[in-house]
C-alpha cells in the first residue's frame, strides 16, 4: 500500500508526530473534532496540517452503561485495542475526543507506549483559571458524573466542581442523547436554560464535558460564550500545540 511498509506508516511520507484519534465515541463528535482541529491550527497549504489516522468505531459499547449498568458491555478493552491498532500503525500521540470514556484512559495507557492527551485534564485547567475562584459546572454524561471524571480533575486543577440538580441533569442527557446522538434537532432554548440554571446555582462558569454537548455549541453559535468551556475545543488546542504546530 502506497505510503506504508509492512501496515507502518512511512516516515517519509508522513510528517511527525502523526496523531492517533480513538473515534467514533460518538460518530458526530469526531467529525466536529477534526474540523475544529483544522480551524485551529495555523496552516497556508495542505501539507502544513496535522496527518492523523482516525479510528472511528461507532460500535464501540455505551461508555456511559458501562459504568452505570451492571453487566453491560465494557468498553474498554475495545478502546485499548484500537490504541494498540494505532501504535502498531505508526501514531505517535493518541487522542479521545470523547469524555465519558476517560473513565477507561488507564486501559489505553497501560495497553499503549504513547502518550494519551487527556481531553478532561486540559479542560478542566482552563475551567479552573477562568472561573477565578467560583465553582465549575459539569455538564455531562450520566456516567462521567457518577465516576467523578470531572469532578476529580477539576479538584486536582485547584477549583470546585458544581454537579447539576436532578431535573437539570435530566435536561442535559435530553441534550445528549435524544438530540445530538439521535441526530435530532437541538432544543437551543433548553440548552440556553440548562445553562442559566447552572449560573443560578451558583457555577461561574459551565464546563461542556461531553463532546455532544460541543457539537450543539460548535454548530449553534455558542463559539466565545464567556460562560462556557468546551472540552472539544481544548483538546484541539492542546493536540495543536502538542504536535509543535502553531494555533490561530
Amino acid at each position: 500500500m502506497s505510503g506504508h511498509d509492512g501496515g507502518r506508516l512511512d516516515p517519509v511520507a508522513w510528517s511527525r508526530p502523526v496523531i492517533g484519534v480513538l473515534g467514533g465515541l460518538g460518530p458526530a463528535a469526531t467529525a466536529v473534532f477534526l474540523d475544529v482541529l483544522i480551524r485551529a491550527t495555523v496552516a497556508g497549504s495542505d501539507q502544513e496540517h496535522l496527518d492523523l489516522l482516525v479510528s472511528q468505531h461507532s460500535t464501540t459499547p455505551d461508555r456511559t452503561a458501562g459504568i452505570l449498568v451492571p453487566g453491560a458491555p465494557d468498553p474498554g478493552p475495545v478502546i485499548a485495542r484500537d490504541a494498540v491498532m494505532l501504535e502498531r500503525a505508526g501514531v505517535q500521540l493518541l487522542v479521545l475526543p470523547c469524555n465519558t470514556a476517560h473513565h477507561y484512559a488507564r486501559q489505553v495507557e497501560a495497553a499503549t507506549t504513547i502518550p494519551l492527551l487527556s481531553i478532561v485534564e486540559t479542560t478542566a485547567r482552563v475551567a479552573v483559571a477562568e472561573a477565578g475562584g467560583t465553582p465549575v459546572a459539569v455538564f455531562a454524561t450520566e456516567g462521567n458524573i457518577h465516576a467523578r471524571v470531572y469532578q476529580e480533575a477539576i479538584e486536582a486543577a485547584g477549583g470546585t466542581a458544581l454537579v447539576p440538580a436532578h431535573s437539570l441533569q435530566e435536561d442535559i442527557n435530553r441534550l445528549i442523547y435524544e438530540q445530538v446522538k439521535a441526530g435530532a434537532p437541538v432544543d437551543l432554548e433548553l440548552f440556553d436554560s440548562c445553562i442559566d440554571r447552572a449560573l443560578e446555582q451558583g457555577a461561574g462558569i459551565v464546563v461542556l464535558g461531553c463532546t455532544e454537548l460541543s457539537v450543539a455549541y460548535d454548530q449553534h453559535g455558542y463559539r466565545g460564550d464567556a460562560r462556557l468551556v468546551d472540552s472539544l475545543t481544548e483538546l484541539a488546542r492542546i493536540t495543536v500545540r502538542r504536535a509543535g504546530k502553531e494555533l490561530t
